[in-house]
């Protein structure tokens, strides 16, 4: 078992993205990200540590790779893909093809900022994808792979290789790897506090008593 399937992946996947972004805005930094999200209702959450592709305009110079193949070589189980598209929805950079050897290899899921293609074939196999959209237009002609493992940027925040990666029905979130301990911490702090106010709401505590014991808009400010 790996560092941070033994350390980490069970707190996080107890815990939310919004708890995961409200944890880093408490200690005074940003891991969300936006407009990126589960292309199907049964994929709830993904979590793992980030292998990045970044993505170029096709032209002059030519791609010796087919996109996102040297990623998928390059992961370990629960490994989470992250395709750095620039937002495009006009063309895809990730299919059925990726998908299978993705799901073969044992990563956890893919996140891109853009859109994918083949998407039954990935309800089909259970392979995660979270993007801005879908869309049936090859990648062939449009778009090509610059680099695998490099910094990119997703959705207006940085990646790095090795960073921790999680989405959920509300978005994505990335956390720097340095830094998984103190926004893990506070990500538990805040879930707590949360779980507490909700159980107390549906014993008929009024909300504003609720609101009032633990001072809610507040929580972020209190390192």
């Amino acid at each position: 078992m790996n560092e941070f399937d033994e350390k980490y992946r069970a707190r996080f996947e107890r815990l939310s993205t919004t708890n995961v972004s409200d944890a880093a805005e408490a200690l005074g930094f940003r891991v969300w990200t936006y407009g990126i999200r589960p292309m199907a209702e049964s994929w709830r959450k993904v979590v793992g540590r980030a292998v990045t592709v970044k993505m170029a305009a096709a032209g002059p110079v030519k791609s010796k790779h087919h996109l996102g193949m040297r990623a998928i070589a390059a992961s370990e189980p629960g490994d989470v893909v992250v395709v750095d598209n620039g937002g495009r929805i006009d063309t895809s950079c990730w299919g059925g093809i990726l998908a299978n050897g993705a799901k073969v290899r044992g990563i956890s899921g893919v996140v891109i900022d853009g859109a994918c293609r083949d998407l039954d074939d990935c309800i089909d196999i259970d392979f995660p994808v979270f993007a801005r959209g879908t869309v049936v237009a090859t990648a062939r002609g449009r778009i090509m792979e610059q680099d695998t493992n490099v910094l990119i940027q997703f959705g207006g925040v940085q990646v790095r290789p090795g960073d921790v990666v999680m989405g959920d029905s509300s978005g994505v979130v990335v956390v720097p790897w340095e830094r998984v301990d103190e926004v893990l911490d506070k990500a538990d702090e805040l879930f707590e506090n949360e779980e507490r106010m909700i159980q107390l709401l549906r014993e008929g505590v009024d909300i504003l008593e609720v609101d009032d014991r633990f001072a809610y808009e507040k929580m972020l400010s209190q390192r």
